[in-house]
């Protein structure tokens, strides 16, 4: 009876762990489902009366029909892809940073002091101090949560949430008060810098997508190859494990989490410098929630961010061509995106889980 009872309280499916696939395995599975959300994605755009085949060309041609719109892609590829760099750090290290907007926004707003108040130095040594600005401002911001956390166990997703909105708050403040425009007839914003002060271009895309690539290759290097990336795997692992092998696991947690915040400050910083030309509250427009389904995505693999980041532009400048090519509304194109996230994300939790049915503890069968 007692037997019974406890049956009856377990619940129909449960998760269980697959065993581990096969590299060609995965492939295919990963493969199947990015064809899988190209079937969906066009179900829903067949839904709402038009031809799956030309929208999905005109997102293609759209994100390549010209120089210009490359250089548009490229330019959104950008912040997404640095930002994700920086929260592979974190995440590497079972750290959950989730305050990628708030640490791209500091390093927006410690570079844009030296762009609005020293514009009058020599170009090359102001882009280089409101690089390093940059890289402070954020680094500062995601060592905060870090020391709540190595000091009083405070929980890193809630702090590193609630810090983006103070973050947001600043730059609010700041349009409102003392960094506003005289200029702007009674309307809060903050002067667009002075030409001497925004970031040069290199093949027609503001310098930013160079420091992407190095970015790229510097975390890959530092994680794959250096001690310290050694020790953010094992501490990420386990932290007990860390101190057993003589890891200063504090130690760890802070410099990994001011490296994390400091390339998301960077990120701020190209926002800023380069593609906006000034400070506003928009300066992350969400790139810094975007960027952790980018590198979970990707498993942490710098390459992968890079490619993937990429795509993602690829999919958000097509959008807004068909947007207005077809005169949808944001929301249909937000919908189309979220469709094929949804079956992308998806597969990497079937990869390695399974459903399965209360009989299979016994040897029954995955549902």
């Amino acid at each position: 009876m007692n037997q019974n009872k406890t049956t009856s309280r377990e619940p129909l499916f449960h998760v269980v762990k697959r065993p581990e696939r096969s590299g060609r395995q995965m492939l295919l599975f990963r493969l199947g489902a990015v064809a899988l959300s190209i079937l969906a994605g066009g179900l829903f755009i067949l839904a709402i009366g038009y031809n799956p085949i030309e929208i999905y060309g005109t997102i293609l041609n759209g994100a390549f029909r010209s120089k210009i719109a490359v250089q548009s892609t490229i330019k959104i590829t950008i912040p997404l892809c640095i930002s994700a760099l920086g929260a592979t750090l974190a995440f590497k290290m079972k750290f959950w940073n989730i305050g990628g907007e708030g640490q791209i926004i500091m390093g927006g707003v410690f570079a844009t002091y030296f762009a609005l108040f020293h514009a009058d130095w020599p170009h090359l040594p102001l882009m280089i101090v409101c690089f390093l600005a940059g890289l402070i401002g954020g680094g500062v911001w995601g060592l905060i949560p870090a020391l709540f956390k190595v000091k009083w166990n405070t929980n890193e997703t809630l702090l590193t949430l609630m810090l983006n909105y103070i973050a947001l708050y600043i730059i609010s403040w700041l349009q409102n008060g003392p960094w506003r425009d005289p200029a702007a007839n009674g309307f809060p914003k903050i002067a667009a810098f002075a030409k001497n002060a925004v970031l040069g271009k290199v093949l027609g895309v503001q310098a930013g997508w160079i420091v992407m690539l190095v970015f790229t290759v510097l975390v890959w290097v530092y994680l794959k190859f250096t001690k310290q990336g050694y020790e953010v795997a094992v501490v990420g692992e386990s932290q007990d494990t860390a101190r057993y092998a003589g890891i200063h696991v504090k130690k760890v947690i802070l410099r990994t989490m001011f490296l994390s915040g400091a390339i998301g400050g960077v990120c701020g910083m190209l926002q800023a410098c380069g593609t906006d030309a000034t400070l506003s509250t928009g300066i992350a427009g969400g790139v810094g929630f975007t960027a952790i389904i980018v590198a979970w995505l990707c498993q942490l693999n710098p390459g992968m961010i890079l490619v993937v980041s990429f795509l993602f532009g690829v999919l958000e400048k097509g959008s807004g061509v068909v947007q207005s090519s077809y005169g949808l509304s944001t929301d249909c194109a937000a919908v189309l995106q979220g469709i094929i996230l949804f079956f992308i994300l998806a597969s990497e939790f079937f990869v390695r889980y399974a459903f399965a049915g209360r009989s299979s503890a016994k040897g029954g069968k995955k549902a």
